[in-house]
């Protein structure tokens, strides 16, 4: 269930790297290597690359994750949000320019801002659904009206994404760790859909109440024997990245990662 998150800020790197943009690549492609056997899934943010132009950089650790670990899907996280022919072009950033298996996605413009990333089949996209920072609170929260009963907005994305706005089962929400009675609620009512959940490690998320509230069987199809589960994919950035300032970062990256994936494991057999 652990997705490492890419977040490289080259005032953290460890000292060797520290503060030089131009060892972006290196520093998070010793990351991969480290971890690639422990995670379910990558999750490079694109602003930390574009803000020290290091666009190719990205382009150049997205080849190295598809050739050094091509089971490991790789989930960019841009949070784009536009309709029309913007939106077009962010889909072939994201899926064509980076080769990206995902990308997160603002709904808050509808689903024709969603729609054309659905044209590339085989592809995913997670909608923003209930946040893990605390302004999430002043949107996300709030009811649709004032009639009593209505849904909040979360939970009306929720519903949208697994429904109408999922024509090809690509859909996925995010979902933070922060607020796991919100995810419980999330998986209530989109019981099918992967949840992306950052906000373990740095951001204080409890990892064992997250896979309480996110995991739940699914009953299989008729005909079929026992029940699946829909995936949930916990992402941890700072704390794997950033575990040591040393020359043994990545080792230390990996113990980290290694002790986030038996938690998450051992709260499994608990949910």
């Amino acid at each position: 269930m652990l997705c490492v998150g890419l977040d490289p800020d080259p005032a953290k790197f460890p000292a060797a790297f520290k503060g030089d943009a131009h060892k972006i690549f290196d520093f998070c492609a010793a990351i991969v290597d480290a971890t690639a056997d422990l995670a379910m899934a990558f999750k490079p943010q694109i602003a930390y690359f574009a803000a020290h132009r290091a666009e190719d950089q990205l382009e150049r650790l997205m080849a190295h994750m598809r050739r050094n670990a091509p089971q490991v899907p790789i989930i960019l996280d841009a949070k784009r949000g536009d309709i029309g022919s913007t939106a077009e072009q962010y889909a072939i950033e994201a899926f064509e320019r980076y080769g990206a298996d995902a990308v997160t996605l603002s709904p808050f413009m509808g689903f024709d801002s969603v729609q054309p990333y659905l044209k590339y089949h085989g592809k995913g996209a997670f909608l923003l659904c209930r946040t893990s920072n605390p302004g999430g609170d002043d949107l996300q929260n709030q009811r649709l009206s004032s009639v009593s009963g209505e849904p909040l907005i979360y939970e009306h994305i929720a519903r949208l994404a697994q429904g109408p706005w999922n024509l090809n089962g690509q859909l996925g929400l995010v979902v933070g760790a922060t607020y796991p009675a919100e995810i419980e609620r999330v998986r209530t009512v989109a019981p099918t859909l992967p949840l992306l959940i950052p906000g373990v490690g740095a951001q204080g998320g409890d990892a064992v109440a997250t896979v309480k509230a996110g995991w739940r069987g699914i009953k299989a199809a008729s005909g079929e024997a026992g029940e699946t589960h829909a995936p949930i994919i916990v992402n941890s950035s700072r704390a794997i990245l950033y575990a040591s300032s040393g020359a043994d970062f990545a080792q230390a990256a990996r113990l980290e990662a290694l002790k986030t994936r038996d938690v998450l494991r051992a709260a499994k057999q608990q949910a």
